[in-house]
């Protein structure tokens, strides 16, 4: 059942069009991944949906009686007047009704106290019928329920009672999405949850999402996160907007075929509309009267020719490569009984480490650490409590930090570049901007007013001119949109020097890591990866292979049963026999019958997101087979096929 679709939405702010005819619709228990370049107005678009912002065009249709919930970017925590300010007031304030009702069974409560038995007993029937409201509407388990979602959000026990205004803008964004989670909206809206979370509340987000049984729409640049939690795509490029059945990965390939499925068909006719002009220019050359006949016949058919549209590439996105500054020793980097602390708090201790030329290695572990503060030491910023840290023999840093901290706010684009590097000509610095997407009147710009994107990628423009043979990075890709990170992974795959970095993103681990060093509980472990490609998974895989090696199940020795008989061997063994093959007829019934489904849903899903977004009648007819072939689905997916 469809619970969301936009027909012809359009939004232009002055000359710059931001949506234009963007038509989709969302089925009910959807989860859709919403992608496209910074600018690409995914933000604005999840803003028309809740209601926040009125479109120039077009209208947004949300099935009668479901609720919208949508949690921004950086969300500025917005108190609840309904509930005091502790960080547990204002998760229960999420709840008005059950707290309301709450307050009513309290007050009957204390009449029946109060009461003689006639009154007592009258009062008894209204408490019993709003105590059954109270147990329907999640009465009894949404203050577990608030607590529960607090601790898997970063919130220990200790701060539920403290004042929201205490907390930092990053836990404040946490508590609006702990909030917004609570309270189940049918209409989820999320624009970039994965900011300020450390990867295991990123991987419960994930499986919290991923058996929501409502309708999830996400905005984010972390395609690991995407893979995990989506089923749907939409993209968002050109102002426009198209919606890809499958996740992240699918929605690249479906992206990458259509894209070239497009350009054969453009190229072919183009073929032929070149040939046909030829032949029109050679029947004029000629200019008898049957030729001329001929030379309009074909001009004709070029005239009634459906024109196919030239398709347009992927938004331009930033091409550079890191220059080493030459070959380091082979012992790059050593860590001896490193510890930190900051007072009484212990960072981590007795960490060892030897880091070899080549190595990309990076570091992860949970948020306070001590990631960063880790780097800091090797860059000599800051001073271990115990232990040392040794650079090797030749190597020289490149640093960047996550925080963008070397921009100064005050210059140019420009000038921040070409202060960094005087001994450069213009031309040779407006052409490295202009690499990382800094192009015409950007380069004027104060460095004070860009976003965060664009000052990431001003950082790396300092950090492509600069040489190095080691590079350090603090979370790279924060900030980054997906084209960026790809970019940014090309470009660290070619660097032939060594890497240390610490990053949250899993994906962009998967990619480049050959080492993963992992916090925790104060201790260094290292990991080293075998599958290329694959780092990030394999070393989930290994760390939960170990965790389970450490507390192994309690063996036990299986019964043995009597022997039996030759004559009862051999007529076990041909009921046996019979049954495999009856459960293979079976088995095999169902798996034709599991691709046809899968190959319908796929024409179906092509339908709805394609004529059908226009045809009300006929998307409510496909979507209800839709609902069909998915229940049936999950009935065959359960099955050992």
């Amino acid at each position: 059942m469809i619970i969301l679709s936009a027909s012809g939405i359009s939004l232009s702010f002055g000359e710059d069009t931001v949506l234009s005819s963007v038509t989709f619709s969302v089925g009910e228990g959807d989860r859709v991944g919403v992608v496209g370049v910074n600018g690409s107005g995914k933000s604005t678009l999840f803003k028309i949906i809740s209601g926040e912002l009125d479109s120039d065009a077009g209208e947004v249709f949300i099935s009668k009686g479901k609720t919208v919930g949508i949690l921004h970017q950086n969300d500025a925590f917005k108190i609840n007047e309904n509930g005091d300010d502790s960080v547990i007031g204002q998760m229960l304030a999420a709840f008005p009704n059950l707290l309301r009702l709450e307050d009513e069974l309290t007050d009957i409560e204390r009449q029946m106290a109060e009461s003689d038995p006639d009154t007592a007993a009258r009062l008894g029937g209204r408490y019993a019928e709003k105590s059954r409201v109270f147990s329907e509407l999640g009465g009894l388990e949404f203050r577990s329920r608030c607590r529960s979602i607090l601790l898997k959000t970063g919130f220990d026990e200790s701060m539920f009672a403290m004042s929201v205004s205490l907390l930092s803008g990053g836990q404040r964004t946490r508590l609006a999405l702990a909030r917004l989670l609570a309270s189940s909206p049918d209409i989820l809206l999320l624009d970039e949850p994965t900011n300020h979370l450390d990867t295991a509340t990123l991987e419960w987000l994930e499986e919290f999402l991923g058996s929501y049984r409502n309708t999830v729409m996400v905005i984010s640049h972390d395609r690991y996160f995407l893979d995990k939690v989506t089923n749907k795509t939409l993209e968002l490029e050109y102002s426009g907007a198209k919606l890809y059945g499958g996740n992240y990965t699918a929605y690249t390939e479906k992206k990458a075929a259509d894209l070239e499925s497009a350009r054969h068909a453009y190229n072919v006719q183009q073929k032929e509309i070149a040939r046909l002009e030829a032949y029109i220019e050679q029947q004029r050359r000629w200019n008898r009267e049957r030729n001329i006949i001929a030379a309009e016949s074909r001009e004709k058919a070029i005239e009634r020719m459906e024109k196919v549209e030239k398709p347009k590439e992927a938004p331009k996105a930033m091409k550079f490569s890191i220059n080493s500054s030459g070959v380091s020793g082979n012992d790059v980097l050593s860590l001896r009984r490193l510890g930190m602390r900051f007072g009484d708090k212990v960072l981590f201790e007795n960490a060892d480490l030897e880091v070899k030329r080549g190595d990309k290695l990076f570091f992860v572990g949970p948020n306070g650490c001590g990631k960063s503060t880790l780097l800091k030491i090797i860059l000599s910023q800051l001073t271990p409590t115990s232990g040392e840290s040794e650079l090797g023999y030749n190597v020289t840093i490149g640093y960047y930090d996550q925080e963008n901290q070397n921009l100064d706010p005050s210059n140019t684009v420009l000038d921040e570049l070409w202060n960094e590097y005087p001994d450069r000509t213009q031309t040779e610095i407006r052409n490295t901007l202009a690499r990382f997407l800094f192009k015409g009147d950007d380069i004027e710009r104060k460095v004070g007013v860009l976003s965060g994107g664009e000052r990431a990628r001003l950082t790396l423009s300092k950090l492509m001119l600069s040489k190095m043979n080691l590079l350090v990075l603090d979370e790279p890709t924060n900030h980054l949109d997906i084209p960026s990170r790809e970019a940014l992974e090309a470009a660290l795959t070619e660097f032939d020097g060594t890497i240390i970095a610490v990053s949250h993103d899993r994906y962009f681990i998967d990619r480049l890591a050959s080492k993963i060093a992992d916090f925790d509980h104060g201790s260094l472990k290292l990991y080293p990866v075998r599958r290329k490609g694959e780092a990030y998974t394999e070393f989930t895989e290994e760390k939960t292979r170990l965790s389970l090696l450490s507390s192994p199940s309690e063996s036990y020795e299986k019964p043995t049963s009597a022997p039996k008989s030759s004559k009862e061997e051999y007529l076990a063994a041909k009921a046996a026999q019979a049954d495999a093959k009856k459960e293979e007829r079976r088995r095999k019934k169902m798996r034709e019958e599991l691709a046809a489904l899968e190959e319908e849903l796929v024409k179906v899903e092509e339908e709805l997101n394609g004529p059908a977004g226009y045809d009300y009648v006929l998307a409510a007819e496909l979507d209800a087979r839709k609902t069909e072939i998915e229940e049936r689905l999950l009935v065959l997916y359960g099955e050992d096929l």
